[in-house]
């Protein structure tokens, strides 16, 4: 099992915290502990040392007893330097809570307590688990301190959205429950441990690419309670993100109308319009270099949503809705592209032609490649755990047989990434 460093930081949900250590230890794991003088003003270095039994450490300026090292391992003959022995021995640093003045200094690059020394020095796989209050997760300075520390290989978690800590306030800005931040931590372990194996079947082959994806369906608004939709669950689509991120990129998922759990170490972004879809991809299409565009957007919407609910008094016997096109976002993604960025489009088809009809997708919204699902069969595509689909590109298509859609997702990126064409995927 592994060794996890485990930091903590100053806010009420360190409180959580101890109960990490309860389950990571649990699973098997050994667990040090490094706590800011914040961080001890809510759980005391007692409580952590009781649970992980090793000791705490709160600066450089205090000797370690276990000597930089874990619960089970023999200490070193020497006296090493604390945070640099921890986080070269740890095989995953976790800081769980995150702070907002936390965050600040690790995307600053500021060293001033053993927990951020310990960070810089850190050469492993880094999780951050931010949690505050929900005006300070939303400030663009945290928002860009964020960014920066995914810029640099940290996986960022996403909080979640519910009551905080001042009475009354609801916001995002919860600290993941400890079942989610152990399957975070594990799941980052996991994704060193494939990137290290030589010849694996992943490899590693996205570490430090950018990767967006769009998943889901949107929604155009009739009313306050009716929408014009689609079928799309996004299953495929969250699959392609947790599959590119177990290959070391940088995922973020444009999510409209995703009912499905989101995954430790994939960032999302909620959105319900085919409109919001776009400006949140807009912003993000600048720094990225690959983007998947699995989302089902609506081609048409409503001209005019009514502001409140319809009634029958108000249509009487017949509803007309008159529809206008929406943006085509893909295209105008692809109309601004940089050298060097990879675009990929999916296309829903039904019967005779769908290949013809993605190649000529392919062409004219000058795409590297075009998933084709062929959605006539029911059994298949929409909310269904299945898919099998047909990659076509300039040189040639690939199919790929049906399978679960995480297997579909690992034999799509395969297939994207060796180039094969012309052939049939194995799984």
């Amino acid at each position: 099992m592994a060794r996890i460093l485990l930091g903590v930081s100053g806010g009420i949900a360190a409180y959580k915290a101890l109960e990490l250590a309860r389950l990571a230890i649990k699973a098997g794991h050994a667990v040090r502990v490094i706590q800011t003088e914040a961080a001890t003003r809510f759980v005391g270095t007692a409580s952590f040392a009781g649970i992980t039994g090793a000791p705490v450490l709160l600066t450089e300026w205090e000797p370690d007893p276990l000597r930089g090292t874990f619960p089970g391992d023999p200490p070193p003959a020497h006296v090493p330097l604390s945070h640099l022995q921890l986080v070269e021995r740890a095989d995953v640093f976790v800081i769980a809570p995150a702070s907002a003045n936390t965050i600040a200094k690790l995307a600053s690059g500021l060293a001033d307590n053993l927990l951020t020394s310990a960070a810089l020095a850190c050469r492993r796989p880094l999780v951050l688990a931010p949690a505050m209050n929900g005006a300070m997760y939303e400030h663009p300075a945290t928002r860009a301190n964020l960014e920066r520390l995914r810029e640099r290989g940290a996986t960022v978690l996403t909080p979640g959205t519910g009551s905080l800590a001042s009475l009354g306030e609801h916001g995002t800005g919860r600290l993941p429950e400890p079942p989610e931040l152990l399957a975070a931590v594990e799941a980052a372990l996991a994704a060193a441990s494939e990137r290290r194996r030589a010849g694996g079947r992943h490899g590693g082959a996205l570490d430090g690419l950018k990767v967006l994806v769009t998943a889901g369906g949107t929604r155009e608004p009739i009313d306050a309670v009716r929408f014009v939709g689609n079928r799309s669950s996004g299953r495929m689509g969250f699959a392609l993100a947790e599959a590119a991120a177990r290959r070391g990129a940088s995922v973020t998922v444009i999510a409209a109308n995703v009912g499905l759990p989101r995954a430790p170490g994939v960032a999302y972004v909620e959105v319900a319009t085919a409109a919001e879809l776009a400006a949140a991809c807009r912003e993000r299409f600048p720094e990225t270099d690959v983007l998947l565009m699995a989302a089902a957007v609506a081609d048409y919407r409503p001209e005019r949503a009514h502001a409140g609910k319809l009634t029958k008094a108000d249509t009487g016997a017949e509803l007309t809705l008159r529809l206008e096109r929406t943006e085509d976002v893909l295209a105008s993604l692809a109309a601004e592209r940089r050298p060097g960025q990879t675009l990929i489009g999916f296309a829903a088809e039904h019967g005779d032609g769908a290949v013809a009809r993605a190649r000529e997708k392919l062409g004219r919204k000058r795409l590297d490649a075009v998933i084709l699902n062929d959605v006539s069969d029911p059994t298949i595509g929409f909310d269904s755990p299945e898919n099998e689909v047909v990659v076509v590109t300039a040189d040639g298509d690939v199919r790929v047989p049906r399978a679960t859609k995480a297997d579909v997702a690992d034999a799509l990126l395969d297939t994207l990434l060796s180039g094969r064409s012309s052939t049939e995927v194995s799984l």
